[in-house]
This record gives C-alpha cells, structure tokens and sequence, in this order.
C-alpha cells in the first residue's frame, strides 16, 4: 500500500471522526523518535502463508474459531485477541495495537521475541511514551495512518483489526482467515460501532485489490458503503 493510494480513504476517516490529521503526524513523530527500523524479516513467515488474522470479539472463544487459528500456518492478533488466544494454548506470530488495552502483553511479547505492530495515532501519545521504551525494540514495528516518516510505517487500515490484515497482505500472505470478527456486536458503543463499520468496508477493499473474497464479508458486501473506496469499475 502505497501512500498516494490510501490518502483519499485516509481523508474520508478524518472527516467523518472529526480527527486532526496534524494530531496523527505530532503521535508519528513521537513515536518515530522512540523506534527504529523494524526488521521485515522478523516476520518473514507470513509470505506465502496462510495467516489467522484474529479480531478481539466475543466469537474468539469458539471452538470452530480457536480451530481455524491452529490450524494457520500464522496469526496475527488484534489487540486483546492477543490474550485470548495465549488462554486458548494458540500462540500469536504478531500483535497489533493502538496500545488502549493491554500494555503488558505487548512488553511481554517483545521480550520474547514475537513483533508488535505498534500503531500511533493523535489521542494515544501519552501511552506511546509510557510502553514504547519498555520494549525490547526490535520486535517494534511502529505504524501510522498518516504519511510514514523514518522508521514509522504505513500499510493501511484504520482499526487494529483490519490493520493486521492489510500488514499481512503488505507482508505477501497467500490466503488470510478470519476469526473473531463480530461486525454486528451488540455490546459495542456507537463510537466503536462506526469504526467497526470503517473496518468492514476496508476489508471489502483489500479483497477486491488481492482479486479475493473474505468469508467474513459473505452476505454483508451489498450493505457496505463503499463511496470513500478508490475501487475499480466493476468492483
């Protein structure tokens, strides 16, 4: 993903959430300072794989879910789903995160040698400069939804969800499975339920630019506004 490409969908995120595009670039620079390059290598795995990408909703604990993840050749975890699968004996191969949950774990990961996609954005700077130093800073692959500057990447996605599978894809994954994913939740506000949303229509791009169909989106694809999307005629 090239920045030019997710520019126009980046525009679209900041006007419909009201955030400030100087906010994402001052938590970049932050986080930019605090992080070096990240080693491409350390998840080299995933090329050519089948990788689990695991949202941190309640059908996680399913067994069909906990399944398909084992049964991946990796798994990427979105936030917390990081937790829930180290309950369930599934080991992560990388965790993404804004850093609003579970701070210890993403130390802990680090320590052991498993990558962290580290993602700043304008309202989590404090917490960027509280955990980011504590890491063990080669498995600290910093991200942002702004232009990437120095070591801070940007390979799309909004939520950490999505954002994992756009990291896959950037990383040359061959098929990407979904668990965990609850578009519908219930429980969510409506804050996170419009993120939620954002989340599905971005995976609705991916799909179409890996020429791919997400089962997760089967049933959904026709309610999904896709005006913000730079898709092709015919997708």
């Amino acid at each position: 993903m090239e920045f030019d490409e997710w520019e126009p969908v980046y525009e679209a995120i900041l006007a419909e959430f009201g955030y400030e595009r100087a906010g994402d670039e001052r938590a970049r620079d932050t986080l930019a300072s605090l992080t070096d390059d990240f080693d491409l290598a350390h998840l080299s795995s995933a090329r050519d794989a089948t990788v689990a990408v695991a949202g941190a909703g309640p059908s996680l604990e399913r067994e069909r879910a906990l399944e398909r993840a084992r049964a991946a050749d990796v798994v990427f975890a979105a936030s917390t789903a990081a937790d829930t699968l180290a309950e369930h004996g599934v080991d992560v191969d990388c965790m993404v995160t804004d850093l609003d949950k579970n701070p210890e774990t993403v130390r802990r990961l680090t320590e052991r040698g498993v990558p962290v996609a580290v993602h700043a954005h304008g309202d989590n700077v404090p917490v960027v400069r509280t955990v980011v130093p504590d890491c063990a800073g080669e498995y600290v692959l910093p991200t942002t939804q702004a232009a990437p500057r120095g070591p801070v990447r940007n390979v799309g996605g909004f939520t950490d969800g999505d954002r994992a599978a756009f990291l896959a894809d950037h990383l040359g994954a061959a098929r990407l499975v979904f668990v965990g994913w609850d578009f519908d939740d219930p429980t969510v506000d409506s804050a996170k339920a419009r993120k939620l949303a954002w989340a599905e229509r971005l995976l609705y791009w991916l799909e179409s630019r890996r020429g791919d169909r997400f089962d997760l989106l089967d049933g959904r694809r026709e309610a999904i506004d896709t005006r913000a999307l730079p898709l092709k005629a015919g997708e």
